[in-house]
C-alpha cells in the first residue's frame, strides 16, 4: 500500500533509538523528508549517518524538555524543509519511581514537550494538506501498572489533550492522534535495563505478554506511520493501543 507521504515533511522527536528511530526509518522508507532531534550529539550524528542512505534526513541535538530549543528546532526545520506536515511526539523522561523530581521531569518533558511540539508546529500545519499530529503515550495510561505515578499520569495526561486537539482541529483537517505501545523491547531500552536490574519484574511483565514476547520497535513504528499518513485520513481522535493484547480492558 503506498502511503501517500512520498515527500511529505515529518518531525520525530527522540529519534536516535528505540521506538523513535524506528519511526523515522519507516518515514524515509516511505519517502518522506525526516528530521528528528536528540539530546547526545554522537548519537545524533551516528544515527543520521546510518539512516542517510534511506532518504533525506536531517539530525539536530535539542533537549525537549528545553521549550525554547525545541520551538527553535520546529522552526528551523520547517524553514529547511519548506513546511511541515506531520509532527511526533515521542520522548519520554522514563521517570517512574514517585518522587517529586519524577514528577516534575513526566510532566515537563513527557507532556508539555507534547504541547510546545504541536504549538510550534501549528502554523505550518495550518498551511498543509495533510496535517497530522502523533503522540507516543503507553498502556500505562491507559490502566493501572507498575509505572503507575509520574510516568503513567503523565502518559494519560497526553491521551486526554490529544483527545481534545482532535475536536478542535478538525475543521481546519488537521489530524491528531494517540499510539499506546504495550512493553517494547530494545537495546538500550528500559526493559532491557530492567532484565538485568530486576528480573523478577522483567520476567512477570513477560508473563502478562499473551504472545509471550515483548513488541519491538518497529511493530510500533509501522502504526504510527500508517496513523500519520494521508490513508488514515477519517482517523482523528483516537488512541490506537498497540500491546500484543497486553491490556484487558475494554476501549469504548
Amino acid at each position: 500500500m503506498d502511503l501517500q507521504l512520498t515527500g511529505k515533511r515529518a518531525l520525530v522527536t527522540g529519534g536516535t533509538r528505540g521506538i523513535g528511530r524506528a519511526i523515522v526509518a519507516r518515514f524515509l522508507d516511505e519517502g518522506a523528508v525526516v528530521g528528528f532531534c536528540a539530546r547526545k550529539p554522537e548519537e545524533v550524528a551516528a544515527t543520521e549517518e546510518a539512516l542517510r542512505e534511506r532518504g533525506t534526513v536531517t539530525g539536530t541535538v535539542a533537549d525537549v524538555g528545553d521549550g525554547a530549543a525545541l520551538a527553535a528546532w520546529v522552526e528551523r526545520s520547517a524553514e529547511e524543509f519548506g513546511g511541515l506536515d506531520v509532527v511526533v511526539a515521542n520522548v519520554s523522561a522514563l521517570a517512574i519511581p514517585d518522587s517529586e523530581e519524577n514528577w516534575l521531569a513526566s510532566l515537563n518533558v513527557d507532556l508539555m514537550h507534547t504541547v510546545r511540539l504541536v504549538r510550534a508546529a501549528m502554523p505550518y500545519l495550518e498551511q498543509s494538506d495533510a496535517a497530522s499530529i502523533i503522540a507516543i503515550s503507553s498502556v500505562s495510561g491507559r490502566e493501572s501498572d507498575f509505572a503507575s505515578g509520574p510516568y503513567g499520569t503523565a502518559k494519560t495526561a497526553i491521551v486526554g489533550y490529544i483527545s481534545g486537539l482532535a475536536m478542535q482541529l478538525a475543521d481546519k483537517a488537521i489530524r491528531a492522534n494517540t499510539v499506546s505501545p504495550g512493553n517494547t523491547y530494545f537495546e538500550g531500552g528500559v526493559w532491557e535495563s530492567i532484565e538485568a536490574g530486576n528480573p523478577e519484574l522483567f520476567d512477570t511483565a513477560v508473563g502478562l505478554n499473551p504472545t509471550g514476547h515483548m513488541g519491538t520497535p518497529d511493530e510500533i513504528a509501522d502504526p504510527v506511520v500508517f496513523l500519520a499518513s494521508p490513508r488514515a485520513s477519517r482517523i482523528s481522535g483516537t488512541n490506537l493501543v498497540v500491546d500484543g493484547a497486553l491490556t484487558r480492558g475494554i476501549q469504548l
